[in-house]
């Protein structure tokens, strides 16, 4: 999973930094560092957390990238 941050729409309010302070990393204002974060299987559930609570939602939740893996996956069992 990966959470797409929309930089431009970030008001500091820390609220995904508050649910998941490991995955979110603030500037001294309290504003999201630029970047999108690759978010390991684990942490996904406090991550998705963290991304729903921002009230501009200035963070996307993006799992395209797990589907098109898991297709890749799924097309290669059996197959030498």
């Amino acid at each position: 999973m990966r959470i797409i941050v929309d930089n431009a729409k970030c008001q500091g309010h820390a609220r995904c930094w508050a649910q998941a302070p490991d995955i979110f990393d603030l500037n001294d204002e309290g504003y999201i560092l630029p970047g999108d974060i690759d978010v390991e299987e684990k942490d996904e559930l406090l991550a998705s957390r963290g991304a729903r609570s921002c009230p501009e939602r200035a963070l996307e939740i993006d799992r395209t990238s797990d589907a098109l893996l898991d297709r890749c996956s799924i097309n290669t069992v059996g197959v030498k």
